[in-house]
């Protein structure tokens, strides 16, 4: 199938090197948004008379929440206007939100533009999924999502020290002034080199009509939900320690400014994981390599219940950094190769695919990360606990989807004619 879907992909414009840099560095601008504020989220809490740490750990789970509304929105948009304008007016309402960011003037300011902001930077991330399945399919798209998530990885291990930074000579208000600046070098580039990928004579008219019946495909479709359940299971265990990892370093384990170095080993894991899954997938494929991560995630996430109960909560630093880095590999391998599964048969609609992929897996994962972060209070073991339950959830979820596959061509093309 996935043969048949990549000769019906248009010729990429770009060299896969500037291709790869160009839609890591778009889509990097979630990882830069959600990373770069970590190490002020204490100054900011200050600032602005925050309630508890749970108040203050929303800047990042909230941003999520915007993005789950956001990817729904722009998913038909790109189907129905093109890629170009989606990332196009997303970064305008990105722009829009980090200047609320700015001024906030409180809490609740600064959370209602971390919305926005987050529903704007939707536009890039769903339109270059989309704009990437034009061009890729299969493994192919595996392959080239791995380099992206290789590049784009960078980000994430280097944004807490671009924050801390910043947080030496200014004051967190400047972060989001670099994102301004940073978004803008992105969109130029992107509309001085990369071509429209969706012609118009292949965009779909919007009509709730038609919207409905795509939507319903997708919705009915078993192996694209169980993917995209298991994506969203991962990635809320995952939250929960984002979420909580200037608490979990700089307040339980009192590492002061080494935060951003530890932050950015256990980051550079998941960057490895990208490099050696695009090395990997063309040969072993993605469900194999999906089911041996899952597998390698349960125990290693199990090792860290067990050390959790074994030392009151907070195993000593080095073992808990040495099990999330061995559990950050697996889920660097996971989250390319589900995604890629998820995105497989959606060819024809894979704006709207990657929007309703992305609109749930988001939302299963903000209120996994808020329920698990509630607990946070002391030690580690809500993270430990929550990376085990839901690694084996997603592992059941994937071999269900085994057993869905694979929904044949024809029904695909039959909704591709529906007028």
């Amino acid at each position: 199938m996935a043969q048949n879907i990549a000769k019906e992909n248009i010729k990429p414009a770009l060299g896969l090197v500037e291709f790869v840099a160009l839609m890591a560095f778009l889509t990097s601008l979630v990882a830069l948004s959600i990373d770069a504020m970590l190490p002020a989220l204490n100054q900011i809490g200050t600032d602005l008379n925050s309630d508890s740490p749970q108040h203050t750990h929303m800047i990042v789970s909230l941003f999520f929440l915007g993005m789950a509304f956001g990817q729904l929105y722009y998913g038909p948009y790109s189907d129905t206007k093109g890629r170009r304008a989606a990332i196009l007016s997303g970064l305008i309402i990105y722009a829009i939100g980090t200047v609320i960011c700015m001024y906030a003037p409180s809490m609740e300011i600064l959370l209602f533009g971390r919305v926005v902001q987050a529903f704007g930077v939707s536009g890039p991330r769903i339109a270059t999924i989309a704009l990437i399945r034009d061009q890729y399919a299969g493994e192919a798209m595996a392959r080239v999502m791995s380099f992206i998530m290789m590049v784009f990885i960078l980000v994430p291990m280097l944004a807490p020290a671009f924050g801390k930074g910043i947080l030496l000579f200014a004051s967190w208000r400047e972060i989001f002034t670099s994102f301004l600046v940073i978004g803008s070098i992105a969109g130029i580039w992107f509309f001085s080199r990369q071509p429209e990928t969706l012609p118009k004579s292949k965009r779909h008219p919007f009509s709730w009509g038609q919207l409905s019946r795509s939507s319903w495909f997708i919705l009915t479709h078993k192996q694209v939900m169980l993917y995209t359940l298991s994506m969203g299971f991962i990635f809320g265990a995952f939250l929960s320690y984002l979420s909580a990892s200037q608490t979990l370093f700089e307040d339980f384990y009192d590492v002061g400014d080494w935060f951003p170095l530890y932050f950015a080993l256990l980051a550079f894991s998941i960057g490895f994981a990208s490099f050696i899954n695009g090395a990997l997938v063309m040969r072993l494929g993605m469900r194999k390599l999906c089911l041996w991560a899952l597998c390698g995630n349960t125990l290693i996430s199990f090792l860290l219940v067990l050390a959790s109960f074994h030392f009151n909560g907070l195993p000593p630093l080095y073992l808990t950094v040495s099990l999330l880095f061995v559990n950050f590999f697996f889920i660097g391998i996971l989250f390319g190769n589900l995604n890629s599964m998820a995105m497989l048969p959606l060819g024809h609609i894979a704006g709207l695919g990657a929007a309703i992929i992305g609109c749930l897996s988001s939302g299963f994962s903000v209120p996994i990360a808020l329920f698990i972060n509630s607990f946070v209070i002391s030690g580690i073991e809500p993270i430990a606990i929550g990376f085990l339950t839901f690694a084996v959830v997603s592992l059941f979820c994937v071999l269900f989807a085994g057993k869905a596959e694979q929904q044949p061509v024809c029904v695909t093309r039959t909704v591709e004619r529906q007028p």
